[in-house]
């Protein structure tokens, strides 16, 4: 197909839509805000540049040719196709609209999204969230290559070219078998652990660490024998007896209280046991006004849960 020499241009197609619209020149020009040999040599050109005659010239209203109601056709779609591009460039420098890929930590998402995502559509329906799920350390690897926009998980994210908003902080509690002595203690002392043996997700999450740096600190034993794969499958190993765990609050919220009967979990005693929660993106992603309007929107939820201490 030919390419033509004189490119046409959204005002030359804005300007033939009109005349459709008014059947008239003079009012067609009145209706673009331009004189009428102004609108008549644009018209011209935008012909040449098809090479097409689009109207049929003669007395009486103005009539399109079969060319010209084509076109008129394709016009009115790539004009609103074009305000919409408008549209939405103001609207994604205000706010949260077009579609944001989200990454989050298996440990977090599933217990936090599902009670964010509903009111989040009502108040951003211009907003589509694509949201996958992976362990801490291989979102750092994909946020800095760009496989997500921005990622929900715990803190700390190294990477000197990320920014951090920080959301909450989320308290771990013990989670030991139903049966156990310590199921009988309103809370868990730092003591109480000595001995026992702790079991925990692979060293790939981030509560790994925090968790073997807690069984030197009170004497328990971090089993290697089993490292769990998901906070259910420590839950499971739990209520066989198998060991004791940490387990986040959301998580206990969402998959224990007032469901499971297998398992006891108690609140740590002594210093507060939590992890920190935030949001992290690239600093040259160039919408850092979106995501902390995506970090309000978490926030106001976890400030309806007695047990989440907010930050930021």
């Amino acid at each position: 197909m030919p390419i033509p020499k004189i490119p046409l241009t959204l005002r030359q197609l804005r300007y033939l839509v009109a005349i459709e619209e008014t059947g008239h020149f003079r009012l067609a020009a009145e209706s673009c805000g331009i004189s009428q040999p102004s609108l008549s040599v644009q018209i011209k050109a935008l012909e040449e540049a098809l090479s097409l005659t689009l109207i049929e010239r003669g007395r009486g209203p103005v009539k399109l040719t079969l060319a010209g109601r084509e076109v008129v056709a394709r016009a009115r779609d790539i004009l609103d196709a074009t305000q919409a591009i408008v549209d939405l460039s103001a609207t994604l420098q205000t706010g949260l609209a077009g579609t944001l890929r989200l990454g989050t930590s298996t440990t977090l998402g599933p217990y936090l999204m599902p009670h964010i995502v509903g009111d989040l559509h009502r108040s951003h329906p211009d907003l589509r969230l694509y949201v996958r799920e992976a362990a801490p350390h291989d979102l750092a690897r994909q946020i800095s290559e760009g496989g997500h926009d921005l990622i929900l998980t715990q803190l700390p994210i190294p990477g000197a070219s990320l920014v951090t908003e920080r959301l909450f902080r989320e308290p771990l509690v013990v989670a030991i078998s139903a049966d156990h002595p310590l199921a009988q203690r309103s809370q868990i002392e730092p003591q109480d652990l000595s001995g026992e043996t702790i079991l925990s997700l692979s060293p790939n999450y981030a509560l790994h660490d925090q968790i073997s740096a807690l069984c030197v600190e009170t004497g328990a034993t971090l089993s290697r024998e089993y490292e769990g794969t998901s906070l259910d499958a420590l839950r499971q190993m739990v209520a066989m007896g198998m060991g004791t765990t940490f387990l986040p609050a959301l998580y206990v919220r969402s998959e224990i209280l007032g469901r499971a009967q297998d398992v006891a979990v108690r609140p740590f005693k002594g210093k507060r046991f939590s992890r920190s929660i935030g949001l992290v993106w690239r600093s040259t992603s160039g919408a850092s006004t979106a995501h902390r309007q995506l970090a309000d929107v978490i926030r106001s939820y976890a400030r309806q849960l007695p047990e989440l201490i907010i930050e930021g």
